[in-house]
């Protein structure tokens, strides 16, 4: 880093840090920034070269941040500058089968009017938030951002860690988090195993303008190929999830925009009015991923590279985010206490406090997955059933509400309000 806080290319070869961090996407710098309050040095390694991850052109690409998320971002000192590009999502409507459909049940509806704390979550361009956080790791004294790099093996013994780089340099840190997606090599090199399926589904992203306003309002349409989420954007805009069976998908993705646009038309509605792409097209194949482990010796998993999950729910950037939330959170304490937050039993307070979480994530948006992605009569019956009852008691759907928030359980310090 140069005298003018900017984020250069470093040589670390003799340079030691507190923690290293493989992985240069949302949750690697994030953990960076949160443990830098700390006072604890850091280097996050990025495959992608610089410009490619702070691109400012529009791409449609967003993210639904929970309100636990949105205080985390707040409380690093980010929200102030993302605030004036964000949207506030007011409701969240729920309906079992596509607009149009005679048989289509409203099935849940959700007010954020129903809980004190204020919108349930907010929309973010994806362009928005990784350009923030690549600015507040070039203006951090104690954090190296090195991109354009991969790590190819690491190496622990009792007094710290190394890892080796594609070009031969080497890097020296107390502990290597893995922040570097499902198919994470940190998690690999480690021989940390993992567990999943796939869906036989993949997801369709992109971005439309519509006629008129959204109003704040998400919509999660289930439908029996799989859901299409409609999720809204500052101004006439909105972000679609929308998926279908692999090979639906791939011929649909393979389309023209015109063409893909009257595939997407009719299972959209006109609740809009006309409706147009904006952006880029993008395509993900939809699995489920749990590492076997979230920690190792000197050393751990957070977001993607501990559990990647399907996006039924929206929720796979907000797990994210609390794992390194959490895990900031155990560190930070234990150095308070004196202790050396690499220890086996300290990493253990990371992994027991996020590993039932996660996978009680999991197992519900997969569950969920299975339940709508079909048109079942005798299983759609049961679904708007529960889904009837979950809406008709107030109780019920405020816990439900602020589950979606982010707001339950026991929350890591920089999640609280």
């Amino acid at each position: 880093m140069d005298n003018a806080g900017q984020s250069t290319i470093v040589q670390p070869m003799t340079k030691r840090y507190d923690i290293a961090i493989v992985g240069g996407g949302l949750n690697g710098p994030a953990l960076a920034l949160a443990v830098a309050r700390a006072g604890l040095s850091s280097i996050v390694i990025d495959a992608l070269p610089e410009p490619v991850r702070s691109g400012a052109e529009f791409d449609g690409r967003g993210y639904a941040l929970a309100l636990s998320s949105k205080r985390m971002l707040a409380a690093l000192g980010l929200w102030g500058d993302l605030a004036e590009h964000a949207q506030a999502m007011h409701e969240i409507k729920v309906t079992d089968g596509r607009v149009g459909d005679s048989r289509v049940f409203l099935g849940l509806h959700f007010d954020s009017a129903e809980i004190e704390e204020g919108p349930m979550g907010f929309m973010l361009e994806d362009r928005f938030l990784r350009r923030r956080l690549l600015q507040a790791m070039s203006d951090a004294d104690l954090i190296d951002h090195l991109s354009g790099q991969t790590v190819v093996a690491q190496d622990v013994t009792p007094e710290g860690a190394t890892l080796t780089l594609a070009n031969g340099d080497t890097i020296a840190a107390r502990l290597i988090v893995g922040a570097d997606g499902r198919s994470s090599g940190t998690a690999a090199r480690a021989g940390i195993r993992r567990t999943g399926w796939d869906y036989g589904q993949t997801a369709l992203v992109c971005a439309i303008s519509h006629e008129l306003p959204h109003n704040g309002v998400a919509h999660q349409f289930f439908m029996p190929p799989g859901p299409l989420a409609i999720l809204p954007l500052p101004g006439n805009q909105s972000s679609i999830v929308w998926s279908e069976r692999t090979a639906t998908a791939q011929q649909i993705n393979a389309l023209p925009d015109d063409a893909y646009m009257d595939v997407l038309r009719p299972r959209f509605g006109d609740f809009l009015g006309k409706i147009e792409l904006a952006g880029k097209r993008f395509t993900y194949p939809l699995n489920l991923t749990l590492a076997n482990s979230f920690v190792g010796d000197r050393l751990a998993l957070v977001g993607d590279a501990a559990h990647g999950m399907h996006p039924i729910a929206g929720q796979g950037l907000n797990a994210g985010l609390r794992d390194v939330a959490a895990l900031a959170h155990v560190i930070t304490h234990a150095q308070r206490r004196g202790e050396d937050f690499t220890l086996p039993q300290v990493l253990a307070r990371y992994e027991q406090w996020r590993r039932f979480d996660t996978a009680t994530l999991a197992t519900a948006t997969d569950l969920f997955n299975r339940l709508f992605s079909n048109d079942n009569p005798l299983l759609r019956l049961g679904r708007d059933i529960g889904m009837g009852l979950v809406n008709a008691v107030p109780s019920l759907r405020r816990g439900a509400l602020r589950e979606a928030a982010g707001i339950t359980g026991d929350l890591p310090d920089l999640m609280r309000a």
